[in-house]
């Protein structure tokens, strides 16, 4: 046993010990003895000016070293402020440490100014919540990092009671032994290479569980081994260069694209979802294929309790050795898809998203930025009509390339997500996409950008509109109400918090732009001023 400690400094060694190097939030009085316990662990704690955004940039470190995010807030308002952030790290599978301040127990009976129940706020949003106690200090240390690492990766609550953070503990090193993989057994195998040998159409969806296992190199050999075509999710972009001849890009959000994708899923005679987790996917995936006509099989991290699909057999194991498995005694794999099913959709799906016949406008903008920016360079995503055209157009060489809020679709997560994500590799180029009122919604960070001394682009669709509310609006027939706002000026943005701002208007003056941020040691605000309805037939 070692020598008495603060409980604070035993949740922040663990917290270390588990791969964090960062902090972000907005300390209040109440998490002071927190903050000095995470620097004294050395994990440096960054002051963001929002607990929202300081979340995301938690999560654009955490797509850069794979360890949890830690997001820090004070009691009440502080609290309440992380509540979106933590939401979308409870659908989007991100492992997050949410710690936030609060009075003693004995104080809350008789004082009520900002006091209220942090755990029964966190409850249904993260996978456990607990309040720190000084003896037991460690145990629900190592308890909250196993149950937010572990599928699905999660947000885990910890509610710090003032006086419990400065009480003297004791680190007796508890730590709870990783389970051990669950293998499908023989009979289950067998089945399964039966399928494969016998398929002529099989079609393989990818998602978040194949990315948060690092499944690529098991995946490739697979579906090369047995020549299968596949789609990814949006947030599995890349796990698989998209450049691969078996690739069918991107799924789950575009009508346009789902209008080539969902024919294949339906003519397939063998779907395999790997590693899918369904949330992201939107209505037109729901029961996209039927078991009861069609072979499935299904290897994913959890049971399937969500009833978006159903599958012939379920393998509820790891993707890896499950794909390794089926792989070494891969049979000579039969013509897939004789009928040329498969080039069809591939050339029908670049022609529905060519960049070149776009001289300006929002695919205009993506292609140019694709264009210039260096092979390597990482890119956010917000939410709007712009992400579900950046994800169909932005190809991805690695997993995590482009990088997004799929399960949420919350606004206001590009910007800061991308200066996190410049904080944990400075030496690749970040660009970040939003649209105007995206942007508006985390400007503020912009300080923070300067302060941390990083240099992401931040690329604005200023089109004076919430375009994808505003389609839907005309798709209803309804008039325009509520969609429609001023231009504002978010290259002087830019430089009043201290970066560089451009506002371009054509393919030329956007190049420049690029050109010139990606020189430039300060973050570079790209206002891209484009017309209202540009993205009509686009998406």
């Amino acid at each position: 046993m070692t020598q008495d400690i603060r409980a604070a400094d035993v949740l922040a060694r663990r917290l270390y010990e588990a791969g964090c190097r960062h902090a972000f939030g907005m300390p209040g009085g109440e998490v002071l003895t927190l903050v000095d316990a995470l620097e004294d662990a050395g994990i440096t704690f960054h002051l963001a000016k929002h607990e929202n955004a300081a979340g995301f940039m938690g999560e654009g470190v955490h797509h850069a070293d794979g360890a949890p995010v830690i997001l820090v807030a004070t009691l009440g308002p502080g609290a309440l402020n992380g509540v979106n952030v933590v939401a979308n790290a409870h659908q989007d599978r991100v492992p997050m440490m949410v710690l936030t301040g609060c009075v003693d127990a004995s104080e809350e009976q008789t004082y009520t100014h900002q006091v209220l129940d942090h755990r029964a706020v966190f409850a249904p949003i993260t996978k456990a919540t607990f309040r720190l106690d000084a003896d037991a200090a460690d145990v629900i240390a190592d308890k909250a990092v196993a149950i937010a690492t572990e599928p699905r990766n999660g947000p885990v609550h910890i509610d710090v009671p003032i006086s419990v953070a400065d009480a003297p503990t004791r680190d007796r090193n508890f730590r709870r032994a990783p389970a051990a993989p669950t293998q499908p057994d023989n009979d289950t195998l067998a089945q399964a290479r039966s399928w494969l040998a016998q398929a002529e159409r099989p079609f393989a969806i990818i998602g978040l569980d194949a990315v948060a296992e690092g499944a690529g190199p098991a995946l490739r050999a697979f579906l090369e081994a047995h020549q299968i075509p596949f789609v990814t999710s949006y947030k599995a972009k890349g796990i698989l260069p998209e450049d691969h001849p078996l690739c069918l890009g991107g799924a789950g959000l575009s009508p346009l694209a789902d209008s080539h994708l969902l024919p294949l899923a339906a003519q397939s005679d063998l779907i395999l979802s790997l590693g899918y987790d369904p949330i992201e996917m939107r209505p037109g995936w729901r029961n996209a294929w039927d078991p009861t006509h069609q072979r499935v099989i299904e290897i994913a991290a959890e049971p399937n309790t969500h009833y978006m699909h159903q599958a012939s057999l379920n393998i509820v194991a790891p993707l890896t050795p499950t794909l390794e498995a089926l792989t070494e005694k891969a049979e000579t794999a039969p013509t897939r898809w004789p009928g040329g099913e498969l080039s069809t959709a591939q050339q029908a799906l670049h022609a529905a998203f060519d960049p070149q016949d776009d001289s300006w406008g929002p695919a205009g903008v993506i292609a140019e930025c694709r264009a210039t920016l260096p092979a390597e360079t990482l890119a956010t995503a917000d939410s709007g009509a712009h992400r579900i055209l950046l994800s169909q157009m932005w190809q991805c060489n690695e997993p995590r390339g482009l990088i997004q809020s799929s399960g949420l679709c919350t606004m206001g997560c590009a910007v800061p997500m991308a200066i996190g994500r410049k904080l944990a590799q400075p030496d690749r180029p970040v660009v970040s996409f939003s649209g105007d009122a995206g942007f508006l919604m985390v400007a503020g960070d912009l300080a923070t950008a300067a302060e941390l001394d990083v240099a992401p682009i931040f690329v604005v669709f200023a089109d004076a509109s919430l375009a994808l509310i505003e389609l839907k609006q005309r798709q209803r027939q309804l008039k325009n109400r509520g969609v429609d706002f001023a231009r504002h000026d978010f290259a002087a943005m830019g430089r009043a918090f201290g970066g560089n701002g451009v506002t371009v208007r054509n393919r030329t003056e956007l190049r420049a732009a690029l050109t010139d941020a990606l020189a430039s040691d300060r973050f570079t605000v790209i206002s891209a001023e484009i017309e209202p309805g540009g993205y009509d037939g686009r998406i």
